[in-house]
């Protein structure tokens, strides 16, 4: 594994961006600048600076992780959860705008906001959570080996801010905690598959969790600002950002509802597709087995040593002809086509989800269909960052997993079928899903999986940003 260039610098960079912040449990906690206390908020977002979680942090944080589970072979036991947290901060278009920033960063969906950006992803505001149609000016994600060290960690944040005593400069909207799902479930999402998989390889840094071949490496740009490959959507034109946004990276958050019963019913109804084997039809249409294993390398059955086997499980390219082994609207195909297009490269994300909401109760497993109680939703706090979010989330949602003659063929493949949605009117159907007969329309109209809930847009700036730029030591105010 290489080492990052020396004029990177890691300690500068937020952890969860390049390396993604080691968890078991998170909370995204949203909040709003109190308009009377904006030069306090800047003392306090100062004084948080020290408290951020870097790459650096990170990376240590994960050796740590590595080392104990070597012992744990060695000794043949299992492994223990090293207790640690981790704190990031991230700012939206109305959180500069309230501190009185007029900078441009260079990116038209941040500065619109993801509720403004509503007609552009198809999605349905009266879905969206009530505090996530209000004006949010910045998220504090904090991370932990457990559900105890994160309320710790984010009552510690809190101070910070005086939240909960007199002067509090920050006002709060919505919190969401996530966790890992249990036992062997731990690192798959609610549907049952594996998630994470199949992050890009970056230039001139190193992940402690690479998942992909070098073959399928991407410039720095492509994720921090201000570094080589930070291109508009021309891929061409270096995109003018201010100095201070330098080694930060937007941020799209999204609460995802997933329908599971639902999900689980729909496969048995149309089982028939795949001779009766309701397993093969699901991986088919995510385009992976529960396991992780592609179904472009195993197209006929699970197959966990593939899956386990990081050299091969993302090493494969689609047929750009076919799709006998996988649909051209499998959702892992939808959202990285690979080679079914050139540039598929150029809208790469980092991904740094965490699932969210109880499991299945057994009435829900019962009747297939998800309790209408609040209390029981379940779903994808779904996290990701790049450079551009234009080229990179949005394009991924609009252009891709909403346009059913994406990817471009001599026959229409329909609508991402996990996360895809139709414009009014229009069905929503996929072809493919039979291997024998890939021409077969399946119809996915009323059977919406993924219920978007709401979220936004963000930006992660750089340690030194956050307490120099949009923080300001104390000192420096006449108080």
């Amino acid at each position: 594994m290489g080492t990052p260039p020396t004029q990177l610098d890691l300690a500068n960079i937020q952890g969860d961006i390049l390396e993604g912040l080691p968890k078991k449990n998170q909370t995204f906690f949203f909040f709003r600048i109190n308009p009377n206390k904006v030069p306090d908020f800047r003392v306090h977002l100062a004084q948080l600076a020290p408290l951020i979680a870097t790459a650096a942090d990170v990376k240590n944080d994960r050796e740590r992780i590595r080392l104990e589970k070597e012992r744990a072979a060695a000794c043949k036991t299992t492994a223990s959860i090293l207790e640690m947290s981790g704190v990031n901060f991230a700012i939206s278009q109305k959180g500069l705008t309230a501190l009185g920033n007029t900078d441009h960063l260079g990116d038209a969906a941040f500065k619109k906001g993801m509720l403004n950006d509503a007609p552009t992803l198809l999605d349905d505001p009266n879905q969206f959570v009530d505090a996530l149609k209000q004006d949010i000016h910045g998220a504090i994600t904090v991370t932990g080996s457990s559900a105890g060290v994160v309320a710790s960690t984010l009552a510690n944040v809190l101070k910070v801010f005086n939240v909960g005593g007199e002067g509090a400069s920050i006002d709060p909207v919505y919190q969401v905690d996530g966790q890992t799902r249990p036992g062997a479930e731990g690192d798959h999402e609610h549907f049952g598959f594996q998630d994470g998989i199949s992050q890009p390889v970056i230039a001139g840094f190193s992940p402690s969790t690479i998942t992909e071949p070098v073959s399928e490496v991407i410039p720095l740009g492509r994720v921090l600002v201000g570094e080589d490959g930070d291109l508009d959507s021309t891929g061409t034109t270096v995109i003018q950002r201010p100095t201070w946004a330098k080694d930060g990276s937007f941020l799209a958050f999204r609460q995802l509802k997933q329908r599971v019963p639902e999900f689980d019913q729909f496969l048995e109804a149309n089982k028939a597709l795949t001779d009766g084997n309701k397993e093969q039809l699901g991986a088919r249409l995510v385009g992976r087995w529960k396991s992780g294993a592609p179904v472009d390398v195993a197209p006929l059955q699970d197959d966990f040593a593939l899956a386990k086997d990081p050299n091969r499980n993302n090493d494969f390219r689609y047929d750009p002809g076919s799709q006998l082994r996988c649909p051209f609207a499998a959702h892992t195909r939808k959202t990285y086509p690979r080679n079914d297009l050139s540039n598929s490269k150029a809208h790469r994300i980092l991904r740094r989800g965490i699932a969210y909401g109880p499991e299945v109760t057994d009435s829900e497993a019962a009747n297939y269909q998800s309790s209408t109680d609040p209390a029981l939703e379940r779903g994808l706090l779904f996290a990701c960052y790049q450079s551009n979010l234009v080229n990179g989330f949005q394009f991924i949602q609009h252009s891709w997993a909403n346009n059913a003659d994406f990817p471009p063929k001599t026959i229409t493949s329909g609508f991402d079928t996990i996360v895809g949605v139709s414009p009014a009117g229009v069905p929503r159907t996929m072809v493919g899903a039979d291997p024998d007969d890939a021409a077969t329309s399946l119809d996915l109209t009323t059977d919406l999986f993924v219920v978007p809930r709401g979220g936004d847009y963000f930006f992660a700036p750089s340690v030194s940003a956050i307490r120099d730029t949009l923080g300001q030591a104390a000192q420096n105010f006449e108080l």
